[in-house]
């Protein structure tokens, strides 16, 4: 009893953490944690070889790239502020906007996106994307990222993340992965069935034109057995003057005894351009791209191509970007030691340009609100210094 008590006043006081942390430690501390996924097989199957992914990355990353960020600070706009200046120009080689192109195309092809800081005397100077497969994770012994390890051939460069560093080297981006607690989950792994299948169907068009565009057939032997010596023989002479597509609709020579037989498809069976619209859709859908802007067949969701662009901006880039903002003045901030936020500047967005006439013209129309309020309303600040008077 007096050994429990004793123990008991010699416990060090209770510490504000999470009560689920301490597991995720005891699974993961002290063990580097690899991506599960293989981003040299989606970048090459998936951007680099289909037209659908490769479209859809480019215009989500493009799109969200060319919206403009405004930074804030208490309510007041700041045109001019050494972080704009590091978004604009973040390296000697990058522009802005192809910083931010990177940026947003690693996050749709991995689900992961990484930016390290170069800093000097704490405020960071220069900004540079780096690779996701190059990239893994090691936690530290509460589970949280305690280093990043960045590997290229056989030299390894390590990040330490400290606490009391304003500004971390490393800034990790993730999209939300259900099963995992370090990386994320990209669109085209969503939709790697889908992708397959679109590839798959590409490939038995390229393959169907290679034999001059129809099926193949047999060649029947009527009463007698070919030797081995024949048979070589004859599979060689096919391969060599009948097939491929420049030797299309070149008659046949047949021996004594020898019958071609075509074998036919069904239509139902030659059906592969629905397969490839119906998985070309679904490759739109995890990218959260409307059909009708890649240019697809069938998709009726959108009664025009404007709907369909509003419908892009508003869904799929300006939550985008509204979470790339937060993530980067919640990293940068604290390095200029003020209280600053980026946000996008919707006033930029020609497809929602109908949108804000429409808004302007409600607001303007208000006579119970004061001109500070139809400010407000509209996504502007009150005048300093003025009074507005309502009219």
């Amino acid at each position: 009893m007096l050994n429990r008590l004793t123990r008991w006043l010699q416990a060090p006081p209770e510490a504000k953490a999470s009560r689920a942390q301490s597991a995720v430690a005891l699974y993961v501390a002290g063990r580097a944690v690899w991506t599960p996924r293989d981003y040299a097989a989606l970048s090459r199957e998936g951007f680099q070889k289909n037209a659908i992914v490769h479209r859809a990355v480019r215009l989500v990353s493009e799109a969200a790239a060319s919206l403009p960020l405004m930074l804030k600070s208490e309510d007041r706009d700041l045109s001019a502020h050494p972080l704009l200046s590091l978004l604009s120009r973040p390296n000697a080689r990058e522009t802005g906007q192809r910083f931010l192109e990177s940026l947003y195309g690693h996050l749709m092809v991995s689900g992961n996106a990484y930016v390290e800081a170069v800093s000097l005397e704490g405020a960071p100077h220069e900004l540079y994307v780096l690779r996701p497969d190059r990239m893994r994770v090691v936690p530290d012994e509460d589970g949280w990222p305690g280093a990043y390890e960045y590997a290229v051939g056989t030299q390894t460069v390590r990040f330490a993340i400290r606490d009391d560093e304003a500004c971390p080297p490393i800034l990790h981006m993730t999209l939300f992965h259900p099963a995992d607690d370090h990386y994320g989950l990209s669109p085209m792994e969503a939709a790697a069935t889908a992708l397959d299948i679109h590839n798959a169907a590409g490939a038995w068009n390229k393959a169907l034109l290679d034999n001059a565009a129809r099926p193949s057939g047999a060649l029947v032997v009527g009463g007698a057995t070919l030797t081995d010596a024949q048979f070589d023989r004859l599979k060689s002479e096919l391969e060599t003057n009948y097939q491929g597509a420049g030797n299309a609709g070149r008659p046949l020579l047949l021996e004594g005894g020898l019958d071609w037989r075509p074998l036919s498809l069904s239509p139902k069976d030659m059906d592969f351009v629905e397969a490839k619209a119906a998985a070309a859709r679904e490759i739109a859908l995890a990218f959260g791209v409307p059909p009708l802007l890649l240019g697809l067949p069938g998709d009726s969701t959108h009664a025009n191509y404007a709907e369909a662009n509003r419908a892009f901006y508003r869904q799929t880039v300006i939550p985008l970007v509204k979470r790339t903002a937060e993530s980067l003045s919640h990293w940068l901030a604290p390095a200029f030691g003020e209280a600053l936020r980026l946000e996008p500047d919707l006033d930029a967005i020609e497809a929602l340009a109908d949108e804000r006439e429409s808004l302007w013209r409600r607001v303007s129309a208000a006579t119970f609100l004061s001109n500070d309020e139809k400010r407000e309303a509209v996504g502007y600040g009150r005048n300093a210094g003025r009074k507005g008077k309502a009219r």
